[in-house]
């Protein structure tokens, strides 16, 4: 992107915060008794945490880190299920590399492929529909999984590979959609919640209006944001000063990238290939109904789930956590990473236990990566 630089202006960055400061103790906002904003997007967890802005920010500003990690919130008989369809010798087994390592009940797919399994990291869906053009004689399964972000690119290539009846091409649909899980973060009375970071990439797509349910029917403040540290800064400002105000509004702080109708193409395409699943299992927060997405019956031909009889259409039953791990008390904000009793001993990057210390956006890796925070058995 151009002009980066001007959005890690630390001139500015002091501005705003000298701002936030103002905002805050003009709020009434201490240590002991804070404002409590969840950023729901992993992207900005691990921004918060790499530009230092929790230490940055008062102490009466306290950041909740939400389910905004697709890879985290996938329920362990997902992965179960994964393992399932790549140990099918038929099947060359094609997925992103943050989903590799992510436990199952019984092994991950990095130990799948260890064993034998065909499993094949690609950059996008593309790639697996140029594997099945390449391999007419193999099932090529992509494993789809996102928010709204990376959903219209499995839509668009389900529609080609529609379009070239590629047949050996199919995909396991784990994608889902952010608005349902924050309404019930919301419903949830153990929650206690301020205002919200809304995601940049989703809202990409989506646009700011499926937001409006927060600002109405539940009186908090949502502004979308941007990945940089002024972004950041700026949007937590916007936030404040509503809470100041007494107003309750879905704001929109990355106007530069996000238009409040969304992407037309991107949601025609959605709407063409996915319906709402009744219901999907989210890790931390159980069942939510119509959170998931589907492959409708016109694309039933490029559905894994139909085709290999897995998932929500067969026998499937929950996975069962480690004993002790925390990733649902973590994601839905109950408690912090370090506070899990695995945390940095026998669940680290290189031994993980929970898919939030093994993606790129899980509040356990920031913490890990740039928090500064281990266990004391890590720290010796």
């Amino acid at each position: 992107m151009r002009y980066v630089e001007e959005f890690r202006d630390p001139v500015a960055a002091k501005r705003v915060l000298g701002e936030i400061d103002r905002v805050t103790e003009q709020i009434g906002a201490t240590a002991s008794s804070p404002v409590h904003i969840m950023e729901i997007c992993g992207g900005h967890t691990h921004a918060i945490f790499r530009y230092g802005l929790d230490k940055l920010t008062p102490d009466g500003i306290e950041f909740i880190h939400g389910p905004g990690c697709p890879v985290c919130v996938l329920p362990m008989r997902r992965i179960d299920e994964c393992v399932q369809l790549a140990e099918n010798p038929q099947i060359i087994f094609t997925t992103f590399g943050d989903a590799m390592r992510v436990p199952g009940t019984g092994k991950s797919l990095m130990q799948a492929k260890a064993e034998g399994a065909d499993i094949r990291m690609v950059y996008s869906p593309l790639d697996a529909l140029e594997l099945a053009r390449r391999n007419p004689d193999r099932e090529i399964v992509f494993f789809g999984l996102g928010f709204e972000t990376t959903t219209p690119s499995t839509a668009l290539t389900i529609q080609q590979a529609a379009r070239e009846r590629a047949t050996n091409f199919s995909v396991f649909c784990n994608h889902i959609t952010v608005p349902p899980p924050i309404k019930a973060l919301l419903d949830d009375p153990h929650m206690v919640l301020d205002g919200f970071v809304g995601p940049g990439h989703v809202s990409m797509v989506i646009g700011t209006k499926p937001y409006e349910f927060i600002a109405k029917d539940y009186g908090k403040p949502i502004v979308v944001a941007g990945f940089e540290p002024l972004d950041l800064l700026q949007s937590v400002l916007m936030v404040l000063v509503q809470i100041r105000d007494g107003r309750a509004e879905v704001e929109n702080q990355y106007a530069r990238v996000v238009p409040s109708g969304g992407n037309p193409v991107s949601l025609a395409a959605i709407n063409d290939v996915y319906e709402p699943r009744p219901s999907f299992e989210w890790r931390g927060l159980g069942e939510i109904d119509a959170s998931g997405l589907r492959i409708r019956d016109r694309y039933k031909a490029f559905d894994a789930e139909a085709k290999f009889s897995v998932g929500y259409g067969a026998d499937s039953r929950p996975g069962t956590e480690p004993d002790g791990c925390a990733c649902g008390q973590v994601m839905t904000g109950r408690i912090k990473p370090p506070a899990c009793p695995h945390y940095g001993t026998t669940c680290t990057p290189a031994t993980p236990l929970g898919a939030l210390m093994v993606s790129s956006e899980g509040a356990c890796a920031a913490y890990y990566q740039y928090g500064g925070v281990r266990a004391p058995e890590a720290a010796e």
